[in-house]
């Protein structure tokens, strides 16, 4: 059946649920009051919030077969800083999380529902009470392997035979929209309508994160049942903005995506046209850098240069699905890539900003301090240490590689939904591998950083260069202002540094500059005289005495080629700390392979500016 016939009948089938039901739709709330709340503080400098765009709880299949029983509820109650039971122990995070976006799978809402819910038909069915009553990793492992793996990956059957069809559906979506409306309080903690698309072709990640501005939202998300297709996500997409909704989507992980999130053809075979880069470039402005799985943004392998490369990499990803390592699945290609498609094309189909998640399956957001990653992320696989040290995910890669995940900040003027969304849209956002470090860059001329505040800095940044996720419009090479500010309980900063990308004679090509460093260790020749600052491993501790607990500094590219395409992103590393594992050790005395590292460099990664050549 071609692409188009299957995307019409999905099409017909949900107007055919909507039409049946036209008195029992989300309700349609106008988010204008909203915004003008007169409690909540607007600042017009902006300041960062820091969120989880990436989480599952028990609505989503695969979670609820490992043994997550949480819904939206307590996870939304877990990041306000509420302790909640997960796994079996009562956990919380140290600090409370200022919005979350819960993302369950789309394409298992009607399982959920069976499975969740003791009124319904087929509640008490073999299946459901299998599910449920898994105890082991193994015996989950099966059930994952038939009821998500195989049918995500192409399946003959989108549905598990106890699926009670489309009102099923409608009804685990409506369950999500009230909980997030219920702990949506605007100023103070705030809440996004979000699903996930877990499209997932020869078993190569497609997947995408699809957020809502406001409470106009669809009364079913469309699925990878549907379609496994993202073009057809984009024509859904396109549907909901011209009936009035405001959407887009956030690829995840491309590390896994087997070349799918940064294509040279599109899925069905045809080529990269102005349409498809066009549309691209409309529905996704931002993509996810790190999240458990893996860090996305380069591989040593293949960035052999860049001395901070090797992070986070999780090479057992390469023992699953043939999902080897390629330098097209990592996010600094696409970047560059994306320039090599406006030159041919007239538009960049991959300027992204950056984002982070966890994709916990736990139900617990942002649950990503090191020493505090005590019941894992993905119920029976990982929640004690002892599995932990000893477990592989199945088809997905060994439990060590993984990490507790990674956060979003976004630049916004206030906490509200519709700020928050803003921020995300317009890319003025930043991505850690979990510690609340803050960035900031603007591009432009004539930056001033003697002046005493902070926020007297900013104004003139405003109003001087255009901030992350913009285009620098200038003539003469960029001078692009960076700061940095250390996590509250972490460690001082190490450097800043900026990452470029350009296309030259055809050729994709990047350069990491050190720009600036802690204690005056910027060289004239851009090196930086290397810092002692070693994590005790026997206690866990880290240094608190080297390194800054502020950056700030202007760099001016000293390569500036008026006639090639470029972007730049801030790279901000703090000192050293003691990964997950180390904690692990010390705590309860396993051992992990040796090849598993105790320390490491934690990072932010602030969203690129972009440089186009004038006609």
């Amino acid at each position: 059946m071609s692409r188009i016939l299957t995307f019409t009948i999905a099409l017909m089938l949900f107007i055919s649920c909507k039409s049946e039901k036209k008195n029992d739709q989300i309700p349609e709330v106008s988010a204008s009051s909203e915004l003008a709340t007169p409690q909540v503080r607007e600042n017009p400098l902006k300041d960062a919030y820091f969120g989880e765009e990436h989480l599952h709880t028990g609505v989503s299949m695969d979670a609820f077969i490992a043994g997550t029983r949480i819904g939206p509820d307590e996870a939304y109650r877990f990041a306000k800083g509420e302790a909640v039971e997960i796994n079996g122990m009562v956990h919380k995070i140290k600090r409370p999380l200022d919005w979350c976006a819960v993302t369950d799978h789309s394409e298992f809402m009607g399982e959920a529902y069976t499975l969740r819910n003791p009124e319904s038909e087929g509640y008490d069915g073999e299946i459901p009470t299998q599910f449920r009553n898994a105890t082991n990793y193994q015996e989950a492992l099966g059930l994952y392997k038939k009821y998500v793996l195989d049918v995500l990956a192409g399946g003959d059957n989108p549905h598990a035979e106890f699926w009670e069809g489309w009102e099923a559906v409608k009804s685990t979506w409506r369950s999500n929209f009230e909980v997030t409306e219920k702990h949506y309080e605007p100023g103070k903690f705030t809440t996004i309508h979000a699903y996930e698309w877990s499209s997932a072709p020869n078993e190569g990640n497609s997947h995408r994160n699809i957020f809502f501005r406001d409470t106009i939202v669809p009364d079913i998300p469309f699925s990878s049942n549907e379609s496994k297709d993202p073009e057809d996500l984009w024509a859904w997409m396109q549907e909901q903005r011209n009936e009035g909704k405001k959407v887009f989507a956030i690829p995840h992980n491309p590390n896994e995506s087997k070349g799918l999130d940064f294509p040279e053809q599109t899925l069905s075979g045809g080529p990269i046209t102005k349409e498809y880069v066009e549309t691209r470039a409309s529905m996704e402005p931002l993509i996810e850098m790190m999240q458990i799985k893996g860090n996305s943004e380069v591989v040593a392998e293949f960035w052999k240069t860049d001395e901070f490369a090797d992070f986070e990499n999780a090479p057992s990803i390469q023992k699953f699905n043939e999902r080897v390592f390629e330098k097209r699945n990592f996010v600094r290609y696409g970047l560059t890539r994306g320039m090599k498609y406006q030159m041919d094309l007239g538009t960049n189909p991959f300027k992204y900003g950056f984002a982070g998640g966890t994709d916990s399956h736990n139900g617990s957001p942002s649950n990503v301090e090191e020493d505090n990653w005590l019941v894992g992320g993905h119920g029976l696989a990982d929640r004690t240490a002892e599995d932990r040290a000893k477990n592989d995910m199945d088809g997905e890669m060994t439990v060590a590689d993984m990490n507790p995940g990674a956060l979003t900040g976004v630049w916004a003027t206030s906490n509200t939904r519709e700020a928050i969304w803003d921020g995300m849209y317009n890319k003025e956002t930043f991505a850690t591998s979990g510690p609340r470090i803050k960035v900031r860059a603007f591009a432009g001329q004539g930056f001033d950083t003697s002046m005493e505040s902070y926020e007297d800095i900013i104004a003139d940044a405003y109003q001087k260069g255009v901030p992350m996720g913009q285009d620098y419009k200038g003539a003469e090479a960029p001078q692009i202002l960076v700061w940095a500010m250390k996590d509250p309980i972490g460690p001082n900063l190490d450097r800043i540094q900026i990452i470029k990308g350009w296309v030259e004679n055809g050729e994709l090509k990047d350069k990491v500059y050190n720009v600036v460093a802690s204690g005056d260790r910027l060289q004239e020749d851009g090196s930086v005289t290397p810092i002692d600052a070693p994590v005790n491993l026997e206690t866990g501790e880290f240094n608190t005495e080297k390194g800054d607990p502020e950056l700030l500094g202007v760099w001016t590219d000293p390569d500036f080629d008026p006639s090639q395409y470029a972007y730049y992103y801030v790279r901000a590393l703090q000192l050293p700390t003691g990964r997950w594992n180390l904690f692990d050790e010390i705590r309860h005395g396993v051992k992990f392979p040796e090849r598993i590292p105790k320390t490491l460099i934690e990072r932010a990664w602030g969203s690129p500016i972009w440089y186009t050549p004038s006609e």
